[in-house]
């Protein structure tokens, strides 16, 4: 990362009950599943667990207060959402799987939700935080993998998961700071947090 950057992403963060009911459904199928289906997961600690809107590999430190604004303009212009977490996925596919994940109940909400990131996106491109441009796939990170492995298990074990509707209403900017954290993990510090007043 070049001097005078933030390694930095936009998110809707889930509150502790859902969090708390995902964790619950994590632990039992963990408990169900074998252990080769386990090993060599490395675990995103839940009270991390974000749904990233935009990641800003480097932000420069002069782009900042203008990210802040732009980011506050665009939350304003959406409402807040009704969002559920509910089932599961990997990435780039559960048969070589390098990141666990668990999605979104689909609906209008959802939609809603991409709507919020390309704005969000719009608004760090104005401000010269080049956001990555890969597309939007709404999803909370459970667990990655270094060396890619067949997750079709974990799928399944969370293609019937629900928990409970919480209202999203309001993104966070956050600052990573990679292995600044317990046990060497990235540190979350949240920069900015913007109300969806639309």
């Amino acid at each position: 990362m070049a001097e005078g950057t933030a390694r930095m992403f936009v998110a809707l963060v889930p509150p502790a009950a859902a969090r708390a009911h995902l964790a619950a459904a994590v632990e039992a199928a963990t408990a169900a599943l074998p252990h080769r289906a386990i090993d060599g997961l490395r675990w995103t600690p839940a009270e991390q667990w974000h749904l990233t809107l935009a990641f800003l590999a480097a932000v420069p430190a002069r782009r900042t207060e203008d990210l802040l604004r732009r980011l506050e303009r665009a939350a304003a212009r959406r409402a807040p959402l009704e969002l559920a977490l509910a089932g599961g996925g990997c990435f780039p596919r559960p048969s070589a799987a390098r990141v666990l994940w668990a999605g979104l109940e689909p609906g209008e909400a959802v939609t809603g939700l991409g709507r919020l990131a390309t704005g969000v996106r719009a608004a760090a491109e104005r401000a010269g935080a080049a956001p990555d441009h890969g597309r939007f796939r709404a999803h909370l990170t459970l667990a990655r993998r270094t060396v890619p492995a067949d997750l079709t298990g974990w799928v399944d074990a969370l293609a019937g998961y629900r928990g409970p509707s919480w209202r999203a209403g309001a993104v966070e900017l956050v600052r990573s700071e990679l292995g600044r954290g317990a046990g060497g993990r990235p540190r979350h510090v949240v920069v900015g947090s913007f109300p969806l007043t639309g």
